[in-house]
């Protein structure tokens, strides 16, 4: 999201009936802002607010603080009061559409943008916002007219230009979105997010040129740590273009030593967690009522870069699935589930019963329901919902689950080769990543062999050696007929929104394995594998 305008200094209107104490704290609370100390900034709102506790602009003003500090349903409701004092206010509703946003209400989110615009049509950051809510919904070819009105109003906005960049890769028009980065950087050179984005255009390579370039900026002291650490990984990726390995493994290692400042996975306690999980659904029973229901969905699992939006990218071109790509509906609804009954999964899975894990099913189909408005079928590629499989075989019984798999070497290495923003700690050190493997190995076995006519194992190098086939079996296991558009997935047209977007606009690339031209570097990594 575009961050919304803190500073009022300059706007006499919105500041009008405020006290000099007032004034004064939303002052000060707005040079740390402008700052970057949400921390303090929170705290000069939050003050301003008890000086004037219905004045509208000091609730804004402390929602965006603790938005900025991840306090989102917080933010929403300071921002709903100033809302109904100043329903006709276009930066209460841009802030009030970002808030939103965070806290998983889309459709509400996309209202209050929507309104921001039409209040003040000249408002870039709204219209960027705008934009990128409809990304964020899967409504990608949508983003692309607000994200362009806001670069008409204000051509120099950073973050409208990355989010205009991201829809256009995630739409399969590469060359577009490569001069967009390109754009980007010719007017902020210094911008490590700008040439992550183009590095992670999986088929764009960097050149030497590019090295040089990206050498120079991750010398400078001076860049923010998210732009420092973007700039590392595209330093890496271009010194592994130029085959410079050796150079581009120890960039790879700096890079992710970086990302991993801050917090530490713990492989031992995620493995008694999956142990734990996976023996609380084994002690109490289940029997569903009716096998068939959830057949809509078809969920797509697995490790991260183990080519879950190919295998997503093939269903997707037969013309009865539709795919959703990445979906977050059903962490939620084990979230929501978790917070009714005030304990965390999976301790509450032996008190369910047979109706409560088929209300749970009909929650999650209640929230995909857009993605069959025009196919009866869809598909979830969420990888991480591997761990969620015991449980998706309750709610819906129906569904089919499609386990992707690729060489565990190859897997974990493309892993520590990427940016993963959230959820996946593990992939920062190679030795957690390896740890990470042999539970997930283990957990996806057990439930491949309990349920094996619901749960395939898709192995990329067999689908690499024989695609027909592998795609005859992959549309038999999901009830599906053959379709010879299935073969042609690179010309489907669809958005999606996977550091492999790129990839999967082109035909089947055989030559895809990295690792052998690292040599003995990657030994530490064969040998935790092996174990």
């Amino acid at each position: 999201m575009t961050p919304a305008l803190a500073s009022s200094d300059s706007d006499p209107e919105r500041l009008h009936g405020l006290g000099d104490a007032a004034l004064l704290f939303l002052r000060q609370g707005n040079r740390s802002f402008d700052a970057g100390d949400f921390a303090a900034a929170e705290r000069c709102f939050a003050q301003a607010r008890r000086e004037a506790p219905v004045h509208a602009e000091p609730l804004r003003l402390h929602a965006l603080a603790l938005h900025q500090l991840g306090r989102a349903a917080e933010a929403v409701a300071l921002l709903q009061q100033a809302a109904r004092q100043r329903p006709d206010d276009a930066l209460i509703q841009n802030a009030l559409g970002g808030a939103l946003g965070q806290t998983g209400q889309g459709e509400a989110a996309l209202a209050a943008l929507r309104r921001a615009c039409e209040l003040d049509p000249g408002l870039s950051p709204a219209w960027a916002n705008l934009g990128n809510a409809l990304a964020m919904a899967g409504r990608t070819a949508e983003s692309e007219a607000p994200l362009r009105r806001a670069l008409e109003l204000a051509p120099q906005l950073e973050s409208a230009r990355l989010l205009l960049a991201e829809a256009l890769m995630m739409l399969g028009r590469i060359d577009e979105s490569a001069a967009q980065y390109r754009e980007l950087l010719q007017q902020h050179p210094h911008s490590g997010q700008a040439w992550w984005g183009l590095a992670n255009l999986k088929s764009v390579r960097l050149d030497a040129d590019d090295v040089g370039r990206l050498q120079a900026l991750v010398r400078r002291r001076d860049l923010p740590d998210a732009e420092q650490l973007t700039a590392r990984f595209a330093l890496a990726k271009a010194l592994d273009d130029t085959a410079r390995h050796a150079e581009a493994f120890h960039a790879y290692v700096d890079a992710n030593a970086l990302a991993r400042r801050g917090f530490r996975w713990d492989a031992a306690g995620f493995a008694r967690w999956m142990e734990h999980l996976r023996a609380t659904f084994e002690r109490s029973a289940f029997v569903p009522a009716d096998v068939q229901f959830g057949a809509e969905a078809i969920f797509v699992v697995g490790l991260p870069r183990s080519a879950s939006t190919l295998t997503e990218q093939i269903l997707a071109a037969h013309p009865q699935v539709e795919g959703a790509s990445e979906l977050g509906d059903l962490g939620a609804v084990i979230r929501e589930e978790s917070r009714r009954r005030a304990r965390a999964f999976p301790d509450w899975v032996a008190d369910a019963g047979a109706a409560d894990w088929r209300r749970l099913g009909e929650r999650y189909l209640e929230r995909t329901a857009r993605w069959r408005e025009r196919r009866p079928r869809f598909t979830d590629k969420a990888p991480a919902n591997w761990m969620l499989t015991a449980a998706i075989r309750r709610m819906l019984p129906g569904a089919r689950i499609v386990d992707c798999r690729r060489d565990p070497l190859e897997t974990c290495w493309s892993c520590f080769r990427q940016i993963f923003w959230r959820e996946h700690e593990y992939s920062y050190d190679l030795g957690d990543l390896a740890a990470y493997w042999h539970v997930y190995d283990a957990a996806m076995r057990h439930w491949s062999a309990a349920h094996p006519q619901h749960v395939r194992e898709q192995v990329y190098e067999a689908l690499l050696a024989d695609p027909e086939q592998q795609t005859r079996e992959l549309l038999d296991f999901c009830g599906l007929p053959f379709d010879e558009a299935c073969l042609r997935f690179h010309e489907a047209e669809r958005s999606v929104r996977t550091a492999s977007a790129a990839q999967v606009r082109q035909p089947l690339n055989r030559d895809t394995a990295r690792t052998a031209r690292y040599g003995a570097l990657l030994d530490p990594l064969r040998r935790a594998l092996a174990r």
